[in-house]
């Protein structure tokens, strides 16, 4: 209908031009032909003619004119479209890490700094490539010998990944307890444990052990590992097969299990075999004792480096103890000259979301955040048996946010008229088990106005109120959100929490990192700025493998720390970045 009517305008103005032209046609018509009659007779039905087609000619020329702009007019439908497009595009400039969209054309880094390749099937997982649209990119350039390793890690997985000959040989001198020292390939495999925060962690921990000792990852599936993650590597998967033979272990592997490491150094086994076992239990888990904690030793590593099959089990983060082993400090300071940055590399290079959860990620953003002038992730986690929510935990979370400027303050006593200019807009994202917090603060900017202007809109996308760990759209819906709160512009996380160090590593953040309360008291101060986008590792070892004692192994290197939310916990930070 809109069109409709800027046509009829067009008709009215370009209908009276047209009047006027025809005018003019006329005039110039007589005054020729007025010309013409002073000549001889003899040239005037000649000149008559010349100037019936020259008038003729004009007046075709102004029809066909006007029959374009009748058929194609500019109309204020399209005008105002031009505009909005304009608008959105200064509004997207202006904004804090928002998506970039047609009407930005700036080339989009699918590849991510070169850590992904291209060649996969788009359709098959569409976040492996639109997750550059989302996130602002990479906080640092990946170094050139990372990218160099990860082809060559592809290379390796391609001859050796499941059902390959190199595979089915392994597997077939497994079962018969012999195998061939000189075989291309030796395996890690990864055995699904603990919760979804802790497993992608641990994913991204096992990977960074099979790059640095030349091994292929393999990952055990568990109960819903294929419903969550896509596949990371070309060709072949990283899935471990439902045939493998000591598949039915899994579950039973314990520090007491036979081929558990550990248990076979403290038993002194390891001098007396003749030759390495065809695989061992490696139990990394954090009630792991001093012998299981021998694996962070070089001399256990070269022994290790002989067994073609490690399974390993564990709950930990432990790339910052590989950090601390003399026989992969070269390698892991070509691969990473910035040491922060380990998780946040391989992290956006191995996870995926499947196209369910991706789904479930661009619908909310969306909905709810896109538009908005910034992004604030809030991602709360209480330890503690009660439900909640707790008062003292609201009014941790406001200090740390009002003090830092990360949401602005409420005024109580007057009501402040919006100014008649578009306000700006921050998309709150908070996400926990309870829904108690997320309705309080909600409630806060619904009934009072903000002391800036700003406009605040708070959201929370799920609250299942306990954690549910093998329930797979509860794993699902998790995974979401901590791709969503990786989307953030500024995070704030819960102290010990992996769900948020997942978070933060993905989105190359450095968090508020709320202290945990002590007394169902909230804390002063309520939080501080983290060192490093690093996840922590919970339980390190404090043992200097040469000199056979304890040791603190946060003071041995300058880029391995504590943790901030951890006392004895370590993290990797990078040396620019130390307090």
């Amino acid at each position: 209908m809109k069109r409709l009517i800027t046509i009829r305008n067009v008709e009215g103005g370009g209908g009276g031009g047209s009047d006027d032209a025809l005018k003019n046609l006329n005039l110039s018509s007589d005054l020729e032909t007025h010309s013409y009659s002073e000549k001889k007779n003899t040239n005037l039905p000649l000149m008559r003619l010349m100037g019936f087609f020259l008038v003729s000619f004009m007046l075709f020329s102004v029809l066909f004119s006007l029959s374009l702009v009748l058929r194609d007019p500019p109309s204020d439908a399209v005008l105002e479209a031009s505009q909005t497009t304009t608008a959105t595009t200064v509004f997207q400039q202006q904004g804090v890490n928002n998506i970039p969209s047609d009407s930005v054309e700036e080339p989009i880094d699918k590849l991510i700094g070169g850590l992904l390749t291209d060649g996969f099937d788009e359709r098959s997982c569409l976040s492996r490539y639109q997750s550059a649209k989302y996130h602002k990119g990479l906080s640092a350039k990946p170094s050139s010998y990372l990218i160099s390793r990860l082809r060559k890690y592809e290379t390796l997985h391609k001859q050796c990944g499941p059902y390959t000959e190199s595979y089915n040989k392994t597997v077939n001198e497994l079962r018969s307890g012999q195998f061939s020292e000189s075989s291309p390939c030796k395996y890690v495999v990864w055995i699904s444990f603990s919760g979804l925060g802790n497993r992608i962690l641990t994913l991204a921990s096992a990977f960074l052990y099979a790059l640095l000792t030349d091994r292929v990852l393999l990952v055990d599936p568990g109960k819903d590992m294929v419903d969550l993650f896509c596949e990371p590597f070309p060709e072949v998967s990283w899935f471990l097969p439902s045939d493998f033979p000591l598949k039915g272990q899994f579950h039973d592997f314990n520090q007491k299990s036979e081929k558990c490491y550990g248990k076979i150094l403290k038993n002194n086994s390891v001098a007396s075999s003749a030759s390495p076992p065809s695989f061992l239990y490696l139990h990394l888990v954090h009630d792991y004792d001093d012998e299981d904690k021998l694996f962070f030793c070089d001399e256990q590593q070269n022994f290790l480096k002989k067994v073609p099959w490690l399974l390993v089990k564990t709950d930990n983060y432990f790339a910052p103890s590989l950090f601390l082993m003399p026989s992969f400090e070269k390698e892991l300071n070509d691969l990473f000259p910035n040491k922060e940055t380990i998780f946040h590399f391989l992290g956006r290079y191995l996870l995926h979301p499947t196209n369910n959860v991706w789904g479930l990620v661009v619908r909310y953003y969306q909905s709810y955040l896109a538009n908005a002038n910034e992004r604030v992730g809030i991602q709360i986690r209480v330890f503690d048996t009660e439900p909640g929510p707790f008062q003292h935990v609201l009014d941790q979370i406001l200090a740390c946010t009002l003090k830092e400027n990360l949401l602005p303050d409420v005024n109580r006593d007057e009501d402040i008229v919006s100014p008649s200019e578009t306000p700006k807009s921050k998309a709150v994202l908070m996400t926990s088990l309870n829904a108690g917090y997320f309705e309080k603060v909600r409630d806060m900017y619904w009934e009072y106005p903000t002391v800036t202007g700003e406009v605040v809109g708070i959201y929370q996308p799920s609250h299942e109120e306990h954690q549910q760990s093998e329930k797979q759209m509860h794993n699902q819906k998790a995974w979401a959100e901590m791709y969503l709160l990786s989307l953030s512009d500024v995070l704030v996380t819960s102290s010990w929490s992996t769900f948020g160090y997942v978070a933060q590593g993905l989105g190359g953040l450095k968090p508020w990192i709320l202290y945990k309360p002590e007394n169902r008291t909230a804390p002063n101060p309520a939080c501080r700025r983290a060192m490093s986008m690093e996840p922590c590792f919970h339980a390190p070892p404090f043992w200097d493998c040469r000199a056979k004692r304890g040791i603190d192994t946060g003071e041995l290197v300058p880029h391995v720390r504590h943790c901030e939310d951890m006392s004895w916990g370590l993290k990797l930070v990078d040396r620019d970045n130390f307090d």
